[in-house]
């Protein structure tokens, strides 16, 4: 080596190698003499995992996220950091989840849900209308000594699609029904707490 030049940081494979060593056992002083000196902290190995998948605190985690290490990924076996270490460091594991989990949009917020009592009355109709149907098939089968699970299972399928179907359209409708209450015909939104709609 004597007269060569030392290979950049993020072509060396051993040095590759060394930030995974680092991440794993915490070495961040390490950590940060690689990185500033051109180290990539999502570098993969040959299993598609970076240095996030090794880590063994929360500490050395955090340090990583806040370099640049991509938290939302998934290496060649299509397993999540936070996936990757779940079993061996729960902590790490639900540290990185809680960062997943805030960036991606929930799927009903809770502005597009229906009002509880509205929620309790389709619980209620549902409910009846499966206790009913339970029943005329629990009466007919005895009265026809047959076995009524097949039945029985058919209509408790029904009742919870439904029950899906049901509680989809009411969050829909929850959300057309808050847009239309917040705007006024000029279509400038008003606020929640001006109820005559005035200045």
């Amino acid at each position: 080596m004597c007269g060569s030049s030392v290979p950049p940081v993020h072509r060396n494979p051993l040095i590759a190698r060394s930030r995974h060593a680092a991440a794993s056992y915490g070495h961040l002083n390490i950590l940060q003499y690689l990185i500033s000196k051109g180290g990539n902290v999502n570098i993969t190995d040959d299993d598609g995992d970076t240095p996030l998948y090794v880590v063994e605190n929360t500490e050395t985690a955090r340090f990583l996220v806040n370099n640049g290490a991509i938290v939302d990924r998934q290496n060649n076996e299509g397993i999540s950091p936070a996936a990757y270490l779940s079993e061996e460091f729960p902590e790490v594991s639900a540290y990185l989840e809680s960062l997943t989990s805030a960036a991606r949009p929930s799927v009903l917020s809770s502005q597009n849900l229906p009002s509880q009592h509205a929620q309790n009355q389709a619980s209620e109709t549902l409910t009846s209308s499966l206790l009913q149907s339970v029943q005329d098939i629990m009466q007919r089968a005895e009265a026809e000594g047959r076995d009524p699970d097949e039945e029985l299972r058919q209509v408790v399928g029904e009742t919870v699609i439904e029950g899906m179907i049901r509680g989809y359209g009411m969050g829909t409708e929850a959300a057309s029904d808050r847009s239309v209450d917040e705007e006024q015909p000029n279509g400038v939104k008003r606020s929640r707490t001006d109820a005559d709609g005035g200045p």
